[in-house]
């Protein structure tokens, strides 16, 4: 199996298709990385800017560059010495245009009979005998009208059944689109409409939806892809095994979410996960514990009452299953009844929700995982007791693994928790926003650096082609955002005042909420001027109060909250007070944020896994929640300042990041194993240092503190031989006060290596 040292994500759109993809890999091999690793390439949903919503699965999207395009980025790879990693979308299809997706179509017209009616995960009966499609307006009935040999409702087109003229006589019923949230009876990703759930368990569909992906094998075309969300599959490892026959047992990582504490099953046929688990350990490190007291007080005096986050998820996800996703419920109850009828469908509706809401991590892959729903089941005795006897009857089937509702009840624990916690609650928690991203768990403050060690050990040894990364296309705030927001665990006390004043400036009816935006405006304000900064951070301020849901959504949007928000985000460009406010702020975090930065950088890149570089990142990467991180990225810009024939206040980062990648790929045998480097001095606490096998990183940590004490005698206690640090080319015996006087991070390697 070939695997990849590291790898640097493209987002393949209409605009920047496979043909500027292929243009661009001189720049990334001269950046030093060794494999290039694509979005989603298959046909999607017109003008899908994410690729997500694939409608076809035996041929690359023409508009990004098809066959064609494919075979020239392959080419370009191959000629200089790259890998190809290309993500793919097994869970579900794009439905959005009925038009483009031949298999929904298909089902549409000719309902059960069809010949694809099997791919999708349907349930006939709940809708009468009929697909319940929820996309009616409210009192917008009249609108649905046949046209020739199709129904339409404005712009949808739909097939009639032959031998039809009407919309009663159809295999599908056009419902208003409040149904979805009761009585949808197909599956989806998560809570989109758009987006229907394929049964790739069957051995049919599975061998039909890859059939190009196959072929990308077979003719040598790709190397390695990336599995989104396999946690929404019926049977993950089976997947995974029949996966690795048809690749040839190629390199594949997959997107699933590890809770603390949660391991990867070992039996997977992956070589680890896309790196949140990872990324959240990296800003862990970099965050100040003494900041946790006086941050934890002041979101109480926010909020008015101390904030439990545990007791926060629970309400959170509850809503979810009562609400966006309550259909989903209502499926696994209708299967525990078939099962049996010892207890009411109101409470085994209930309890079933209760026990989504309880549930620990995303899934269980019975057995494996049993302790987590047991856990569920402990802590729903614990919240209803006046469930205990439906519980007793549940608790037998939903342990079985091989029972209808278990299998249906571990599809559906993980949307529950993205839609509860990444997509709702991590708009709601203020503390430190830095630590509300994917894959990690915001009431986990910090770790230390022992327990960073320790769990890179682990990793070194279970998991070492796992991938490692800071920013995604799906993270909620880009790294250098997080890295500055990160500095405020060192100066709770300078926040606190800042964000008063603010506050007092700008009112806001929810003053929790006012943290998490005025942090999100201090992470993201630039060094240099960006004209489009005042309409990102509206789509941001937006998104976030309208994914909080608690006082304004996206179905019922609340105008006067918004308008008080707005305000808030004009405020930061119009008002001179509170550009004063701010640009103070900015003045106390932006060199720690740069500190923060280039360590968490260093660290990603040559700590244990296979790092990953997301588009743009190897500058400031100061995007905030999709789409802001899939804006346009100047590659010529970063070719010329890596050529250094241009300026940029983030040149050092490039730097970093182009002398780092460059060592892993070129000199791999430095980094086959993973040791900590024991520090000495006065100001050993601000220093994290580990040896790969022959690289050496250091990185500077909580740089506030460092700033007014200095190093003073601190010293790495380095293995014999003399040691350059490869980002400056000067030698070092260890005393940091002089390896650390250019940049707070460093690369050792020895001479004579």
């Amino acid at each position: 199996m070939q695997s990849p040292v590291s790898t640097y994500r493209l987002q393949i759109t209409e605009d920047f298709d496979l043909f500027e993809a292929a243009r661009r890999l001189p720049y990334l091999h001269d950046l030093g990385v060794d494999w290039v690793y694509l979005s989603p390439l298959l046909a999607a949903e017109p003008g899908s800017t994410h690729g997500y919503d694939v409608v076809a699965f035996d041929h690359v999207d023409p508009s990004r560059g098809g066959a064609e395009g494919l075979a020239a980025l392959s080419a370009e790879a191959r000629r200089l010495g790259m890998g190809v990693l290309v993500d793919i979308v097994p869970n579900h299809v794009g439905v959005a245009s009925p038009t483009e997706e031949a298999w929904w179509w298909d089902v549409l017209q000719h309902g059960r009979e069809s010949e694809h009616a099997t791919a999708f995960d349907i349930e006939w009966p709940a809708g009468d005998g009929k697909l319940l499609i929820p996309v009616v307006g409210d009192g917008d009935e009249d609108a649905i009208e046949v046209t020739g040999t199709e129904l339409r409702y404005h712009d949808l087109r739909f097939p009639l059944a032959p031998g039809t003229t009407t919309h009663e006589e159809q295999h599908y019923r056009l419902v208003n689109w409040h149904e979805a949230d009761d009585n949808l009876n197909y599956r989806r990703f998560f809570a989109v409409n758009s987006l229907a759930a394929v049964r790739v368990e069957d051995p049919e569909v599975f061998a039909e939806t890859h059939i190009e992906i196959r072929r990308w094998f077979e003719e040598g075309l790709v190397d390695g892809l990336r599995v989104d969300h396999p946690d929404g599959l019926r049977d993950p490892k089976r997947y995974l095994d029949d996966l690795a026959q048809l690749t040839g047992g190629a390199y594949v990582l997959v997107e699933k979410i590890l809770e603390p504490g949660e391991r990867l099953p070992a039996d997977w046929a992956t070589q680890g996960t896309t790196g949140y688990d990872a990324l959240a350990y990296v800003d862990r490190v970099l965050t100040d514990p003494a900041g946790q007291k006086p941050l934890d007080e002041l979101e109480e005096r926010l909020r008015g009452a101390p904030v439990d986050w545990a007791e926060m998820i629970h309400g959170t996800k509850r809503e979810v299953a009562d609400g966006i996703l309550h259909s989903e419920v209502r499926r696994i109850t209708r299967e525990v009844r078939r099962m049996t009828t010892e207890a009411s469908f109101k409470a085994v509706e209930d309890a079933i929700a209760e026990l989504l809401a309880c549930f620990p991590v995303y899934r269980s892959y019975l057995p494996e995982g049993i302790d987590h729903l047991e856990q569920a089941f402990a802590l729903a005795r614990e919240h209803r007791p006046d469930l205990a006897a439906t519980y007793d009857v549940l608790h037998p089937i939903l342990s079985d693994g091989w029972s209808p509702p278990a299998r249906r009840f571990q599809q559906t624990s993980g949307m529950v928790m993205a839609k509860g916690v990444e997509d709702c609650a991590f708009y709601r928690y203020s503390r430190l926003t830095s630590l509300n991203e994917v894959g990690g768990d915001p009431s986990m403050f910090s770790v230390s650096v022992t327990d960073f060690h320790e769990t890179m050990v682990i990793r070194q040894r279970e998991w070492p082609l796992a991938m490692t990364t800071l920013s995604t296309h799906d993270t909620k705030r880009g790294e250098d955002v997080r890295a500055r927001i990160t500095a405020l665990a060192e100066l709770p006390d300078v926040w606190a005042a800042a964000l008063e004043q603010l506050l007092e400036l700008v009112p806001l009816p929810d003053a929790g909420f006012g943290s998490l935006l005025w942090q999100a405006i201090l992470g993201a304000w630039p060094t240099s001027t960006d004209p489009d900064l005042r309409s990102r951070l509206h789509g941001y301020a937006e998104k976030a109060m309208r994914e909080a849901g608690d006082r304004t959504t996206w179905t019922e949007p609340d105008e006067a909250y918004e308008a008080a928000v707005h305000a808030a985000v004009d405020a930061a460009f119009d008002h001179a007070d509170v550009r004063r406010v701010l640009d103070d702020l900015l003045s106390s975090v932006d060199e720690p944020g740069r500190s923060n930065a280039l360590a968490a950088k260093l660290v990603a890149i040559t700590m244990p896994g296979v790092c990953d570089v997301y588009q743009g990142s190897e500058l400031w990467e100061q995007s905030l929640v999709d789409p802001d991180n899939r804006r346009f990225v100047d590659f010529d810009h970063r070719a010329a300042v890596l050529a250094g024939t241009e300026e940029d206040d983030a040149a050092a980062k490039l730097a970093v990041t182009h002398h780092a990648l460059t060592l892993r790929r070129d000199r791999p045998e430095l980094f086959t194993t993973y040791a900590p480097v024991t520090v000495s001095g006065s100001a050993a606490d601000h220093v994290l240092a580990f040896d790969r096998g022959g690289a050496i990183t250091v990185a500077t940590r909580l740089p506030v503190g460092l700033a007014a004490r200095g190093w003073g005698d601190t010293t790495l206690d380095l293995p014999q031989g003399a040691w350059t640090d490869v980002l400056t080319g000067a030698r070092t015996d260890g005393t940091l006060a002089d390896l650390l006087a250019t940049h707070p991070v460093a690369l050792l390697v020895r001479e004579d290596s």
